[in-house]
């Protein structure tokens, strides 16, 4: 090396060189640039014969000392000059270069191989040999050993190829490795640390250092406080959501900012935020919002700023909450929740489990651990196979009792049921609530607290069986089974016998309420690698690397043993990432909840602490005098060019401004949307959703829905005539293709040729009347016989319908009822014909408004409401009376003030007035 104050030469004999520019000045001047090229001007021949002498005979003096600064630049170049080059004291000694290539490591880790090349190239000028220490065992599953003796410029691309592990640091191994290694007696040593404690006391930091020292002088060189490695935790489930917690060694009082980013498998990217740190705080946290849809599909979290293995969370589905679907034998939406069948259910597995609200059929179609459905009595059209198939393959179906059970049920249950509810003042009576009694040891509930708590009002009872008690799992105190269960294939069919919300005992009330479901949840096959194959070693899939990127397992990694997952630490062996099989992963992380990173502050008196920013850096200087001497050669090329006029002249950009308008005329006309027709399926929406229509279904049979159509008309016309609903012409509806959900009125007229009904069309009626809206079913004869034994055929297809529905308890309607007092004073309902009963649901409840769902009637409604459009009946009511017609438009104002506003007329505020209008 050639040191010239400060600057130095490592390639001095390249400036020998220099000595060629004299010869190259004298080449240069007499060599004359290359001519002028000038067009012809052929008109102009004789103008132009005049000889003119325009080439110069020699290089211009300007030129040419710009093309000897080149070759000089160039020339100082391949000498590699160095601005204030860097020299150690002790150049007779060999370099022992100590690097940390842990995760914890990854801050700055370009920045510690720049530092770590720049002291071997130091060396290397000085002509030391060096060898390579690395902290880390490496990824062949071999122990620590130092590297050869070698020349310092042979180590630099070792060095510059080195990536840090996805395992942490093991310097009680280094130390051992130094002990058995061949050394030299003397060297300098300088330790490019991580600067964190590799166990809890800093021990281990402390020994390696004074090992080093025994070498020779020790310089240690690491990042501030401020830099050090931060460690992501595992995310924690409470009843207020998920809590990610971001961790950093104690000592770093500034704030900082980093970002949080949420991915799928595929590295799609459900959520980017921000969390940070307070002043002096070493925890940071952020609650992760995720609806529960995405929140399923989270596998992976990771701090962008600071790629690492101890940022990198990936989660398998033991963190995943299992989905779980809701059904309710009520209302789906409600305007009083606390009522509703599913509102205690949502609130007590929101922290624990994915919800899903959906008919059965749409919760099949997908992935479902559990089905809760709480007071359904009987499942619509092909949902009771579907529901069968799927418990047989691993299914858990949990009931609730409720009204509706009570009254009637399918065979989807663990035990028989006996008609009617064990309630307080029944037949079967208590004289006061009964309270939990003692649970079998067989019971997955047992060992639950909080049981004594509970008590239970009315319960709906099974019938005694030898299996009984085998499948009780929870009894009352007077030994009556509440929850039953029965195992069908893989899964579990379990009844709670009694319901899902307060209206028949405290158990929603209770914290033993939410043990339980979450003991039924677990009964599930929710969570990938459980069952037969849980104990089976998980063989490597894909593990991260020291930045936390997913690569190939290694030939040394090993399978993983699935029960010692827990307690297993990240090692060459079993690095840090997917474990199992593609359809059961399980998660191997660097950082656990425990993990506790410590800053070192105790070294050794005789070692020398270096910041990685601390230092004046010498600087290189050939890179900037390549560029200079480029950027040289580039402007003599184009003088040159100049010189020669070849270059080209600049011309004014043609306007295209008729083109640019035709282009964004024509992108302007495609952007245009096409008009058409509408869809038979989009105009009826359009007419539902745009007015008040009252709607009847199409039997198919055209006298029917003519006459049908025609009453609606008329009950339409005298509700304008008489109230203030304005409501636009009737609709026919086809169930099997149009959407009744925006209606909210429907008339059924029964008749026995109607075709049966697909599951699809039984699935949106059912939908319908849990939504809001109102069925009247008619089937158009005298007297109907729908709870005795003589029945007309409209009357058994109309049985036949209801059997494949999940329909109510109903009842006649009594006195008091708001059918009553709607809107008219009435007590009869008769429509073309009178003398049958109207039945309407028993107990409708708060969650609907207390608007019954379902009204059946006999008396041919539609044709005592049908007029033509001069206003004239279309047929005469049996007997022919004008009065019986007048009450039947009463009935039929009367039921739709019901449907459009509710049961306000219940209210006591009512009352008063109403006395009134009887008594007068």
């Amino acid at each position: 090396m050639l040191a010239l104050g400060s600057l130095a030469f490592a390639t001095p004999l390249a400036l020998i060189a220099l000595l060629s520019l004299p010869v190259l000045w004298w080449l240069l001047r007499i060599t004359p640039p290359t001519p002028k090229q000038v067009t012809f001007p052929p008109l102009r021949l004789l103008l132009l014969l005049r000889p003119k002498e325009e080439t110069p005979a020699h290089t211009p003096l300007w030129l040419l000392l710009l093309r000897l600064l080149i070759a000089a630049l160039v020339i100082l170049a391949l000498a590699e000059p160095v601005l204030n080059p860097q020299t150690s004291q002790n150049t007779d000694r060999p370099l022992l270069l100590v690097i940390d290539d842990g995760w914890t490591a990854t801050p700055r880790w370009r920045e510690r191989l720049t530092r770590a090349d720049a002291i071997l190239e130091s060396a290397q000028r000085d002509g030391r040999a060096a060898l390579l220490l690395t902290t880390v065992a490496p990824a062949s599953g071999e122990t620590i050993q130092p590297g050869q003796l070698m020349p310092a410029g042979e180590l630099r691309p070792v060095v510059a190829a080195l990536q840090p592990k996805a395992w942490p640091s093991d310097r009680a191994a280094t130390v051992q490795a130094l002990n058995q290694a061949r050394l030299p007696e003397a060297a300098e040593v300088i330790w490019l640390s991580d600067g964190l404690r590799d166990d809890e006391s800093g021990e281990a930091a402390y020994a390696l250092a004074e090992r080093l020292l025994r070498l020779g002088p020790l310089s240690v060189i690491d990042t501030g406080r401020e830099d050090l490695s931060l460690t992501l935790l595992p995310p924690t489930t409470s009843a207020q959501g998920d809590t990610v917690t971001l961790r950093r060694p104690a000592g770093a009082n500034g704030t900082r900012s980093v970002t949080l980013r949420a991915a799928t498998d595929q590295g799609r990217i459900l959520s980017r935020e921000t969390i940070s740190f307070a002043p002096g705080a070493e925890t940071a946290t952020l609650k992760l919002d995720l609806p529960s849809e995405l929140r399923n599909q989270l596998s992976r979290l990771e701090i962008e700023e600071q790629p690492a293995a101890g940022t990198v969370q990936l989660l398998d589905d033991r963190w995943r909450r299992r989905p779980v679907g809701l059904v309710s034998g009520g209302a789906v939406e409600t305007r009083q929740p606390l009522l509703s069948d599913l509102f205690y259910l949502e609130r007590a597995l929101t922290p624990y489990a994915e919800l899903r609200n959906a008919p059965v059929s749409e919760l099949l179609q997908r992935e479902i651990a559990v089905i809760v459905m709480a007071d359904v009595a009987q499942l619509v059209g092909g949902e009771g196979r579907q529901l069968e198939d799927w418990i047989e393959r691993g299914g858990v179906l949990l009931r609730f009792a409720g009204p509706r059970m009570a009254e009637a049920t399918d065979n989807l249950l663990p035990v028989r049921l006996r008609q009617g509810a064990r309630q307080l003042g029944g037949a079967l009576s208590w004289s006061q609530p009964q309270r939990l009694g003692p649970m079998p040891e067989t019971s997955p509930f047992y060992g639950l607290g909080g049981a004594s708590e509970v008590s239970v009002s009315r319960q709906v009872l099974a019938e005694p069986e030898p299996q009984l008690g085998e499948k009780t799992w929870l009894r009352l105190e007077d030994g009556t089974p509440l929850v039953t269960a029965a195992q069908r294939g893989k899964g579990w069919v379990i009844l709670v016998h009694t319901s899902a919300n307060t209206l028949w005992s405290d158990l929603a009330l209770s914290g033993f309420y939410v043990d339980m479901l979450r003991k039924v949840i677990d009964l599930s096959q929710g969570v990938a690698g459980s069952g037969e194959t849980a104990d089976l070693p998980l063989p490597p899939l894909t593990m991260l690397d020291g930045f936390g990127r997913s690569v190939e397992p290694a030939p040394a990694v090993k399978p993983l043993p699935a029960r010692a997952l827990a307690s297993t630490q990240p090692s060459p062996r079993h690095p840090p990432g997917w474990y199992g099989r593609l359809d059961s992963r399980q998660a191997l992380n660097a950082v656990n909840a425990d993990t506790l990173l410590r800053a070192i502050d105790r070294w050794p008196a005789d070692a020398t602490l270096l910041n990685l920013d601390q230092t004046s850096r010498e600087t290189r200087l050939l890179s900037w005098l390549l560029t200079a001497a480029l950027l040289l050669f580039l402007a003599d090329w184009l003088i040159g060019l100049a010189l020669r006029g070849l270059l080209p002249r600049l011309r004014r950009p043609a306007t295209a401004a008729a083109l640019l308008l035709a282009i964004l005329l024509a992108a302007g006309a495609q952007a245009q949307p096409r008009r058409g027709t509408l869809s038979a399926s989009d105009e009826f929406a359009l007419k539902a959703s745009l007015d008040l229509r009252l709607a009847y279904v199409v039997t198919g049979q055209a006298d029917i829905d003519q006459m049908s159509r025609a009453g609606l008309y008329g009950l339409t016309e005298v509700m304008y005539r008489r109230t203030s609903i304005e409501a636009a012409e009737p609709l026919g509806v086809n169930l099997e293709a149009d959407d009744i959900s925006l209606l909210p009125f429907l008339y059924w007229p029964i008749s026995p040729a109607q075709p049966q009904l697909s599951d699809a069309a039984l699935r949106r009626l059912d939908q319908f009347m849990k939504t809001g809206g109102l069925i009247l079913f008619d089937t158009r004869d005298q007297a109907m016989g729908l709870s005795g034994t003589a029945a007309s055929p409209n009357t058994e297809k109309l049985r036949q319908l209801l059997a494949k529905l999940d329909i109510p308890p109903l009842m006649p309607v009594p006195d008091d009822h708001v059918l009553t007092k709607a809107f008219y004073l009435m007590q009869d309902f008769p429509g073309r014909y009178s003398g049958g009963t109207l039945w309407v649901e028993r107990n409708p409840g708060g969650d609907k408004d207390g608007v019954t769902s379902i009204v059946i009637g006999s008396h041919d409604y539609a044709a005592a409401w049908a007029m033509d459009a001069n206003g004239r009946p279309l047929a005469v009511t049996v007997p022919n009376n004008p009065r019986q017609r007048e009450f039947a438009y009463r009935f039929g104002i009367n039921l739709l003030m019901y449907t459009l506003t509710g049961n306000y007329k219940a209210d006591q505020v009512h009352v008063p007035a109403l006395l009134e209008r009887l008594g007068n």
